[in-house]
């Protein structure tokens, strides 16, 4: 199956893509994505592959593509786990599949395998199950992925209402010198002002002042270009 899944995405490689991938991931040598390789295949045709081969593929083939090196095939394997554990109605299924991804954390290792994996897994398990344990353990991480996957997988709960966990993990990570994290933590800000624009506005007035550049542009984003300005130089001081 790892084979035919192999075969079907190289068809669909892109020699403009396999060419450009490298550069937009940071695979050069000293980047974050050294390791990477890339075969040059769009999301949209990973995604076609991953609605293909999902219900066929066992998770002990999905573990054989989830550690090889080409990055499509890292993605492609995570695609079909998300979409395995959405199709999925046993919880002791579900449970498993929270275990495999656990398992196999060092091959999710760059900003879109963790961005279009951990929070429709991670996140929401944690949320149904109301238990933020591995959230905040992989918080706490030394791992740069793994902290990433932390604050994004919170996304889960921000769409459903719930603010605390994200507020409780920004502030935790919010002086990591990555800028991958200032993102992050900027990006779970917006969403949550999305959502709520009240909270957003009441963390951003207890902490704009100690965050990075890059955290406060992507918290403010929504906001109306008056209060933007404000916010970025520094005129907020009571409660709005």
């Amino acid at each position: 199956m790892t084979e035919e899944i192999k075969t079907a995405l190289q068809f669909l490689s892109q020699p403009e893509k396999k060419e450009f991938f490298p550069r937009f991931f940071k695979s050069g040598p000293g980047e974050y994505a050294e390791v990477d390789e890339f075969i040059g295949v769009t999301v949209p045709d990973q995604r076609k592959i991953a609605k293909a081969y999902f219900q066929k593929i066992s998770l002990k083939e999905l573990s054989v593509l989830l550690s090889l090196k080409i990055h499509e095939h890292r993605h492609c394997a995570l695609l079909m786990l998300v979409s395995k554990y959405e199709k999925s109605k046993s919880e002791e299924e579900k449970h498993e599949i929270v275990d495999f991804y656990l398992q196999h954390l060092e091959y999710i290792n760059n900003w879109d395998l963790v961005d279009n994996s951990c929070y429709k897994i991670l996140g929401r398990h944690s949320f149904e199950h109301d238990d933020d344990s591995i959230l905040r353990n992989l918080s706490v991480s030394e791992n740069l992925w793994q902290k990433r996957m932390a604050i994004v997988a919170t996304l889960w709960h921000v769409k459903k209402g719930s603010f605390q966990l994200t507020q409780e993990l920004v502030l935790q990570n919010l002086k990591h010198t990555h800028d991958l994290m200032h993102k992050a933590n900027g990006w779970l800000l917006r969403e949550m002002g999305n959502k709520n624009e009240e909270i957003l506005l009441g963390f951003l007035n207890k902490h704009y002042r100690e965050m990075p550049r890059t955290t406060l542009r992507y918290a403010i984003e929504k906001l109306n270009e008056a209060l933007r300005q404000d916010y970025l130089k520094g005129r907020i001081y009571g409660v709005v």
